[in-house]
């Protein structure tokens, strides 16, 4: 039966009031809220934003890391008939503007001092905006600007009127229908103003409820809510499936105490995008690199027999006695430790999406015993398109269309898709939505794949990155840059790469490096540097990076089709790519396009056969100073190797 959100809440807190429905972390002790205490809070802030005049189609900006309390503004603000609008709690407070303004948003709440001081300084371009409510008080005694108040406050004006009317928000919960609007998310904008994505109720929760029952979710699972509720995937995997389950969503008290948090709440069900787990894998290798003999031995042994037998184990391939007994072996005295570690042992089901994770990468968490897997969707899918089977996980694929969802290859290559939890569309641009939604009702991705045999969906690429090498050796071959700094970056001393070579007789890539990684490589052994730019620039990481590359390259060789892809030439950034600097969207995609034109005069001297080049680029700093980082970068040149088809 087709409901809403908070209608979800409500029957939570009918049929089990004292069960946890969130926990927060806060000075260092995990405080719960029962879904009783969730439903009272949400009454009253419904009544306190109905007060100060939100109303049925009007936007509520929502700000900060996961708190309970944002989460019950977002359920008061849809029992209004009013629509949630989250955004990126460290966008800088100029790309605030555009949102809000679009929106015409009048109210917001946000989280904290940091925050409040963003909206304030905006409040001149955005004049409509005329309350402020926050969750943290800290810092913010002495403020006195206009419209700003705690969310306390909100919450005392609440219940004042709950009492003088107290049917008025059970009659307001009744008034919204599923096919009403239940929330906007912005896309990150690669390219433009980002555009907002309009989501019903329906939408939403199809999706959420296809994804539970494809894994078998129960109200039983722990979830830790740790990426920015503006992605609308750590939106749907802590508010939309957790209203749509029951189960408990835990808020780690800071972004610095995730992997403490990890350990103690032990999630059943966890998200990550790929440089998530690119991490920890790092964080691995480095802690290896540092242990004894012993220790070094034990992991590279039983990992030899994790990567030959794990991924068949997980698979459930049926394995000999004494494969068996070596992985045991193996899960007593390494997987099972690094599991606990890594705060992964209860984990049932692990998905990654966002990005193309390496196999390599992929390989490694399967062979420990990680339950990992890969969907595919986007924001405006609601998330799930595609998820794998859990015997049919691969990383050369995304998984199989799940219930009510139809697939379409278009003849360029472009996959299309048709599901129940399409955007309904794009606010105020009619133009863009008529570009993605075709009158049939099919959803234009964007992205170039196919169905293989199996009738799992491969991604190749972006449909308009993906593109041509002219004038060289390799003249007319297929050029699909993700996929090539993918294969860069599973390398733990690679952090970000971006590749180019669209009609270009050759491709050439920059190569961010992975400070902490190559940091720790460095000092073991002696060799110093005076921060990220002098490590960079060190001729002993220039060839520690060009080692990583020509594995790459000897790779792609073995692809008939993506051979001509290797890189020739490539050179490491003195600076890390940042998405203050407009290099890397808020989610942490490259913005290949500005990168190519900020920095064009590099790409000019790789592609001009120089030796090095100076380069100034202007930065902004943590503390919101700006400043510049300058350096004469070296350009290497790398191996590159024969395809098989021409070596055969």
């Amino acid at each position: 039966m087709e409901t809403t959100f908070p209608r979800l809440m409500l029957e939570h807190a009918r049929a089990r009031p004292d069960a946890p429905a969130l926990r927060e972390k806060e000075y260092g002790i995990w405080q719960t809220t029962t879904w009783r205490a969730l439903s009272d809070a949400v009454r009253a802030l419904a009544c306190g934003l109905a007060e100060a005049g939100l109303g049925r189609g009007q936007h509520l900006i929502i700000v900060g890391d996961n708190r309970p309390r944002l989460y019950a503004c977002m359920l008061a603000a849809q029992a209004l008939g009013a629509i949630p609008v989250p955004l990126y709690q460290d966008a800088a407070a100029a790309e605030m503007v555009f949102p809000i303004n679009n929106a015409d948003v009048a109210h917001a709440v946000v989280e904290d001092q940091e925050q409040v001081d963003k909206l304030i300084e905006i409040r001149a371009q955005c004049p409509q905006l005329a309350r402020i409510w926050y969750d943290d008080p800290r810092g913010l005694r002495k403020y006195s600007e206009p419209g700003l108040d705690a969310l306390d406050a909100l919450l005392r004006a609440g219940q004042a009127r709950l009492q003088r009317e107290p049917g008025f928000f059970d009659e307001v919960v009744a008034r919204v229908q599923p096919q009403d609007v239940a929330a906007m998310f912005f896309t990150s904008g690669t390219t433009g103003n980002p555009k907002g994505v309009v989501h019903t109720h329906r939408s939403l929760l199809d999706r959420a409820r296809a994804g539970a029952d494809f894994d078998k979710l129960t109200a039983a699972e722990e979830v830790l809510a740790y990426l920015p509720p503006a992605w609308i995937g750590q939106n749907i995997f802590s508010y939309a499936q957790w209203l749509a389950c029951g189960y408990v969503v835990n808020c780690p008290e800071s972004a610095s105490t995730v992997s403490i948090d990890m350990k103690e709440i032990g999630p059943t069900y966890y998200f990550a995008p790929p440089r998530v787990f690119e991490g920890l894998l790092t964080s691995v290798t480095i802690r290896m690199e540092d242990a004894g003999a012993v220790k070094k031995w034990l992991y590279k042994t039983f990992m030899a027999v994790a990567r030959r037998v794990g991924p068949d184990r997980m698979d459930g391939k049926p394995l000999s006695f004494v494969d068996r007994l070596k992985w045991r072996m193996g899960d007593l005295l390494v997987y099972g430790p690094l599991r606990n570690t890594l705060g992964l042992s209860r984990v049932r089901v692990a998905y990654t999406a966002g990005e193309a994770i390496g196999p390599d990468l992929f390989t490694f968490y399967r062979s420990i015993g990680i339950t990992l897997k890969q969907l595919y969707g986007s924001t405006e899918t609601a998330v799930f398109v595609c998820l794998q089977p859990d015997h049919e996980a691969r990383a050369d694929t995304v998984g199989v269309p799940i219930s009510g969802v139809e697939i379409q290859v278009a003849a360029n290559g472009e996959v299309l898709v048709k599901s129940a939890g399409l955007l309904k569309e794009y606010y105020k641009n009619p133009q863009a939505t008529a570009e993605v939604l075709t009158p049939e009702g099919w959803y234009h991705t964007g992205d170039a794949g196919f169905l293989d045999s199996h009738g799992h969906l491969k991604i190749i690429d972006r449909a308009k990155d993906v593109g041509r090498l002219m004038g060289g050796p390799d003249d007319g071959a297929m050029f699909a840059p993700k996929y090539v700094e993918n294969k860069l970056k599973f390398f733990p001393h690679i952090k970000e790469a971006v590749a180019f070579g669209d009609k270009r007789e050759k491709v050439c890539a920059f190569v961010n490096i992975d400070f902490e990684a190559v940091g720790n490589w460095a000092e073991r052994r002696n060799l110093p540097y005076a921060g990220y730019t002098d490590l960079a620039g060190k001729p002993e990481v220039l060839e520690l990076i060009r080692d990583c590359v020509e594995k790459v390259n000897a790779d792609l060789a073995q692809d008939d089709k993506l051979a001509g892809s290797q890189v020739s030439r490539f050179l490491v950034l003195h600076k890390e790519l940042d998405a203050d600097d407009g290099e890397l969207t808020r989610t942490r995609k490259v913005r290949r396009g500005y990168i190519g034109d900020k920095y064009q005069v590099l790409v000019d001297a790789m592609y001009g056969g120089r030796s090095e080049q100076f380069i100034e680029t202007a930065v902004k700093f943590e503390d919101g100073r700006s400043g510049s980082v300058s350096a004469t970068l070296k350009i290497i040149d790398a191996k590159t190797f024969g395809a098989l088809r021409q070596a055969a």
